[in-house]
């Protein structure tokens, strides 16, 4: 069943086209790859998912509703969420302050009720503490709960932007270069993580990575995209083995990759 149904996508800037007649199926569940060169149109693509861009043609259509035409926030509350390839952190604010942050889209608490302490909005905000003290603990930051989020490690900060993401009980996840400037020790437990997180938190996992060993050993389905076109889908034997890709951007690493 495929949950997110992306259709003949375009996106223009002015006489630049940045993502032309994209199309692509993401079943329920599962982890899907989007690889390509730099400046093939990969985030320009999670930016038109996620309403930061409109697309100038084209549909996407999560379980069958289409999300042209919303807000950032509107795509978030109806299940779809993201990191990013620069890690946006709140970094003045504690690691605890910023997945509360992720989860604010679901609670129910009012300005008001916060300024007068209403007894109902204080049980929210203790309980919405707890969860997301099991949040930080499920990847691995509960040491950290009180530290400012720009002390943290480079590695613990990728896992607190993924934090916040899952915070907010998302149908859909989107990575942006999770991995990027990892070590093979954080890389091989971010890996571990991912494939979790689509188990345990039943979300289906969408991400833009350049680590090849990475992708190849963790996605059901990879996209790659070339120029802003669409040149290849398949799974990771039909990638790894596809001459085009092999041209357009494994070139010699492809061999290392069987």
């Amino acid at each position: 069943m495929n949950i997110l149904e992306i259709k003949n996508l375009t996106k223009k800037f002015g006489g630049l086209t940045a993502t032309s007649d994209i199309s692509m199926s993401v079943e329920k569940n599962s982890i899907t790859a989007v690889i390509g060169p730099n400046g093939a149109g990969k985030t320009t693509f999670f930016n038109m998912i996620t309403a930061v861009y409109k697309p100038t043609s084209g549909d996407i259509l999560l379980n069958g509703k289409s999300l042209v035409g919303l807000k950032p926030h509107q795509v978030c509350h109806f299940g779809i969420t993201r990191t990013f390839q620069n890690i946006r952190l709140f970094s003045e604010q504690t690691v605890l302050e910023n997945v509360l942050v992720g989860m604010h889209q679901r609670l129910k608490s009012h300005w008001v009720g916060t300024l007068l302490h209403l007894p109902a909005i204080t049980r929210e905000e203790e309980q919405a503490k707890v969860e997301a003290y099991k949040i930080l603990e499920y990847v691995g930051l509960e040491d950290f709960v009180n530290e400012s989020a720009g002390n943290l490690p480079y590695g613990a900060q990728r896992r607190l932007e993924i934090a916040r993401a899952i915070a907010s009980q998302p149908k859909i996840l989107l990575l942006d270069e999770p991995a990027a400037g990892m070590n093979p020790k954080e890389t091989k437990s971010l890996t571990d993580l991912i494939h979790d997180m689509r188990t345990r938190l039943n979300v289906t996992i969408i991400l833009i990575e350049h680590d090849m060993k990475l992708v190849m050993e963790i996605s059901d389905y990879i996209y790659v995209l070339d120029h802003g076109e669409l040149i290849a889908s398949g799974k990771p034997d039909d990638i790894r083995n596809n001459k085009r890709v092999i041209e357009a951007y494994l070139g010699k690493e492809a061999s290392s990759l069987g």
